[in-house]
């Protein structure tokens, strides 16, 4: 019995695919602005190729849900989207090299400053780039410390660069009962008003997905979302209903009924506990199926979970189906619906975040509207 497979690019040819719902990247936005003032904006965050998803198709369906700004985490990606998005501010999130930044202005895109050398980098430029300063009120990462904010504020001139947004990270959003956030909110708050008093037109943002949600006071001018967007929950309990948009498929390519003691894959760490049927899927590390996973995952069989048999290969996945019906051709769930990723992100001891952005470039990704497969170019 096959499972259902979305219409797409010659999928009956396909070894492993990811489908990506568009309509569920447009709901989960939504369901995100019902819970934030209306006055707030709405940053995609769209970095990784979102978060490996596709940048151009997210993007595209993330701004026809109301986002107004894309966040990126380097030039590459901000010159790649805004070859395809006309429309809308996007922010790279990182530093920039300085032969970037021409382009970069000439392309509209807004850059971060988080010390006085990217404050210089980004002056140099021949146009007047906007900026938004970025705040190290705790995650150690990037940004200036709140101490060292005059001095950065006094090496900017408003005739060479446009302060455009002040904005800071938390780093445990996700935990409520932490007391980081608060403190992290109240750094922010005296740091962004240092900024306003010179540029009183910067916009303040600093709520990703976890503090959107669960820290009201956080929401500022502008939150900037995440994983949420991508259906996974940010925290143990999410208070609104997030519908997944990646379904990450594969092929079975051979089944073998085996007797019990038979050893499967490499290091022959796994041997049949009873007569069983092997199905080989093909889907493995090298398309981005974490080998973590070896002997610790399940993938979906005719919407019943079965295990991972043995270790995990570059190219093949070999499960343990027992005597649940399966047959050279049939396709597999690796996560998405009925097997969340999350749940088998920490099966392999990791998070949604990374196994999406695993998923490998040999795994093409079909875009849905409707349950229909859609064509990248006719995404508006």
């Amino acid at each position: 019995m096959r499972t259902p497979t979305p219409a797409g690019p010659d999928l009956a040819r396909t070894r492993a695919w990811a489908t990506v719902d568009l309509d569920a990247i447009e709901h989960n936005l939504r369901a995100i602005r019902g819970v934030i003032p209306r006055a707030t904006a709405l940053m995609a965050v769209v970095k990784a190729d979102a978060y490996g998803h596709g940048a151009v198709a997210v993007a595209r369906a993330a701004m026809a849900a109301g986002a107004t700004w894309l966040g990126v985490a380097t030039a590459e990606e901000a010159l790649e989207l805004r070859g395809a998005v006309q429309s809308g501010h996007i922010l790279i999130l990182g530093p920039v090299p300085e032969q970037w930044i021409e382009p970069l202005a000439a392309a509209d895109c807004a850059f971060t400053i988080g010390d006085r050398t990217s404050a210089a980098i980004v002056q140099r430029a021949a146009s007047r780039p906007r900026v938004h300063i970025k705040i190290d009120t705790g995650m150690t990462r990037i940004g200036t410390a709140p101490e060292d904010l005059g001095d950065l504020l006094s090496d900017l001139n408003p005739a060479r660069v446009a302060v455009e947004g002040v904005y800071t990270h938390f780093a445990c959003a996700d935990d409520s009962a932490s007391p980081m956030t608060a403190a992290q909110l109240a750094a922010f708050a005296r740091a962004a008003e240092s900024v306003r008093k010179r540029f009183p037109q910067a916009i303040r943002h600093a709520a990703s997905s976890a503090a959107a949600l669960a820290f009201p006071d956080a929401a500022l001018d502008m939150v900037r979302i995440g994983i949420a967007m991508y259906g996974a929950p940010p925290m143990p309990r999410t208070p609104i209903p997030l519908r997944p948009a990646m379904t990450l498929g594969a092929r079975v390519v051979r089944t073998r009924r085996v007797p019990a003691g038979t050893p499967v894959s490499y290091g022959a760490t796994y041997r049949a506990k009873a007569e069983t049927t092997i199905a080989t899927v093909a889907l493995g590390y090298g398309d981005g199926y974490p080998r973590a996973l070896s002997g610790a995952g399940r993938m979906l069989v005719g919407g019943k979970p079965v295990p991972v048999a043995g270790r995990v290969c570059m190219d093949f996945t070999m499960l343990d189906a027992g005597d649940t019906p399966v047959h050279e051709g049939d396709d597999v769930i690796a996560f998405g619906e009925g097997l969340p990723a999350a749940e088998v992100a920490e099966a392999g001891g990791s998070i949604s975040y990374e196994l999406f952005c695993r998923v490998g470039r040999r795994v093409p990704r079909v875009y849905t509207r409707g349950g229909r497969a859609v064509e990248l170019a006719r995404i508006p």
